[in-house]
């Protein structure tokens, strides 16, 4: 039929199924043999014996019931209803119609945004740094020479003996967390004075700083930052070899002196750092890094030789830093 006025676009007006008037006000609403619920009376364009009803006064609706305001008879015609306006029928809007101005405030919710739909297309660079404030950044995504952890022990553990003896004093693990990384090992031993001899040429000394994976046994650990000049010491036991200290004495120092302790409060620190920059391994690969201590005959380590109480402040420190 002919409609005046701008014609609209959507819109949703059913023909509601044809209702039998009988001895009763009430009347069930179906739309396609389905209950119909409108949204109001107003809804409704209702026409009863050739006169459309007036919502409200002649009928009311309540969910799918539609009442007249006074029993009909057979002989009554319900000629039609009409629903018009049906909620939420707006139709498919046309491609590229729906532009911002259309979108609520606040109307795109998190929950409506699919998982891994934001790729990095979609991110505007320069992300300031104080929207990253949790969670670590993968080591792929920082600059070479940034240090990606650091391990340290300093323990008040000390040794001492009256033997030659090769001694693990220190030892560290890590796991890596980028591939090939470059390691900066620095590291402090106390040793106390050896003896009172006035020539200490039987007390030899050798410190070094060893390297492995996790998994392996302890005759695994290579030197890091050796002097092949300091060959004194061997290390027994464990691959680091002649050469491989980074600290050695031939005679020791000796304070020889004539008071009532002879030195025995003593102790000079020995200390180093060592960056290690040809560890070949993967990211997530469990290392370690140890410094032993090899002496000709006694040894006192992180402490004098007084006595044990008497503790130094050993340590080891090994930083990761990406290559």
């Amino acid at each position: 039929m002919p409609f005046i006025g701008t014609q609209p676009e959507v819109g949703g007006y059913s023909v509601l199924d044809a209702l039998t008037a009988s001895a009763t006000a009430s009347y069930t609403l179906q739309l396609n043999s389905a209950n119909f619920v409108p949204s109001s009376a107003n809804q409704l364009l209702v026409s009863l014996n050739g006169v459309i009803q007036k919502p409200g006064s002649s009928f009311t609706v309540s969910g799918s019931t539609l009442t007249f305001s006074s029993t009909l008879a057979s002989s009554d015609s319900i000629d039609f209803i009409l629903a018009m306006g049906e909620p939420l029928l707006v139709g498919t809007p046309s491609d590229g119609t729906v532009d911002a101005n259309k979108l609520a405030t606040n109307a795109v919710s998190t929950a409506k945004i699919a998982s891994s739909a934001v790729t990095d297309a979609k991110i505007a660079s320069g992300v300031s740094a104080t929207k990253l404030t949790t969670g670590t950044l993968p080591a792929a995504q920082v600059p070479a020479g940034t240090t990606l952890q650091t391990v340290h022990s300093s323990p008040s553990t000390s040794f001492g003996g009256t033997t030659g003896s090769v001694v693990k004093v220190l030892e560290v693990s890590l796991t890596t967390k980028a591939a090939n990384s470059h390691f900066l090992i620095s590291t402090n031993i106390p040793v106390g004075s050896l003896s009172t001899e006035a020539n200490n040429d039987g007390h030899d000394i050798s410190l070094a700083i060893g390297y492995k994976l996790a998994s392996a046994a302890d005759s695994a650990y290579v030197d890091v930052g050796g002097n092949s000049n300091y060959n004194r010491q061997n290390f027994t036991g464990t691959a680091i070899g002649a050469g491989g200290a980074f600290y050695q004495t031939d005679v020791p120092f000796n304070p020889n002196r004539t008071d009532s302790h002879s030195g025995a409060y003593d102790v000079m620190e020995h200390g180093t750092s060592k960056i290690k920059t040809d560890a070949s391994v993967a990211a997530g690969t469990a290392i370690k890094y140890a410094v032993y201590s090899h002496s000709q005959e006694d040894y006192y380590i992180n402490r004098p030789r007084q006595g044990a109480s008497n503790g130094g402040s050993m340590f080891l420190t090994v930083s990761e830093i990406k290559a």
